[in-house]
């Protein structure tokens, strides 16, 4: 276990620093950042003064290694439009992005497991059918268009809930129905055929030959067995939700890391841009690790060399 965890701590410094070179590659070679924040009007001696406040007169190989050298002490420069510090703007918006990923994917995964588990023990009837068609139909479903609906019969007709901004549960309700539609089909359809593979086993007959009610056997047989595929969606679900739920975010004006990347990307504020996207790949990289050593936990016959 000691190898694995040290194996895998290089990989994922190594991940770091490959994303990390990617972004600032990839933010450079997009055009000229000067020339997207001068107005119209800016003479050339102020374009040519902004360059060098910006440090982008030098070589791009010496900017390359005062970009690493900012990032490996947390230094992602200051925000262009206000003059904060990218990582403290990205920082504020992280609780309002784990509290709407953190709502999205528990009433997903409490969705996604009971209809599958119901499906799995109930295969081929009515109430299998039903569950296919709610993956269906939530797989097919626009986030937007989702979105855009939920605004429109709840704010706009019924007047139940607010249609933007964060406040408190009712702010949160459309926006974690929104998140947990998009990713309930995934964990649905992997718990109906994970479940149905497990109740074919001779331990799960045997026990119904002993004459165990059917709650007894799932709990207590198959949920735990079927748990270690169901993390794993989970955990790789919550990374992508970490990785920012943008067009949720950005339709209910959620103040989360998400609308904040995109108000960065629109207004060529690199800084944000790159806090933004280096940290939150960090972060994927981070849960996917977490999840591989929940793994050992919940099943010891895993181990790692």
């Amino acid at each position: 276990m000691g190898k694995y965890l040290l194996r895998n701590l290089v990989q994922l410094i190594l991940v770091c620093f490959g994303v990390a070179s990617l972004v600032f590659m990839l933010v450079f070679i997009s055009g000229d950042p000067v020339m997207l924040m001068v107005p119209m009007t800016a003479t050339p001696e102020e374009i040519q003064n902004l360059r060098v406040a910006m440090g982008l007169d030098k070589p791009l190989w010496v900017q390359y290694l005062m970009y690493m050298s900012r990032l490996i002490r947390g230094d992602f420069g200051n925000s262009i439009r206000i003059e904060i510090p990218a990582i403290r703007l990205f920082l504020e918006r992280v609780p309002a992005t784990l509290e709407l990923g953190v709502a999205g994917m528990v009433l997903a995964t409490i969705i996604g497991v009971s209809v599958g588990i119901i499906s799995a023990m109930r295969r081929d009837t009515w109430i299998d059918a039903i569950g296919r068609i709610l993956a269906l139909g939530s797989q097919s479903m626009p986030v937007f268009w989702l979105a855009l609906m939920l605004i429109i019969i709840f704010s706009v007709y019924l007047k139940l809930l607010p249609p933007f901004g964060r406040g408190g549960i009712k702010e949160l309700i459309m926006p974690a129905i929104t998140l947990a539609t998009y990713n309930i089909p995934l964990i649905l359809r992997l718990t109906r055929s994970t479940f149905f593979d497990i109740i074919h086993q001779d331990y799960i007959r045997t026990a119904r030959a002993k004459g165990l009610p059917d709650w007894v056997i799932v709990y207590q047989h198959i949920l735990r067995n079927a748990a270690i595929p169901i993390i794993t969606v989970t955990g790789m679900n919550f990374g992508r939700i970490l990785g920012g739920a943008i067009i949720t975010e950005t339709v209910f004006a959620w103040p989360g890391v998400g609308l904040l990347t995109v108000d960065a990307i629109f207004t060529a504020d690199y800084p944000v841009i790159m806090a933004s996207t280096v940290i939150l790949v960090v972060s994927v990289v981070v849960v996917n690790f977490l999840t591989d050593i929940v793994y050992a936990i919940l099943d010891p016959r895993i181990k790692y060399g």
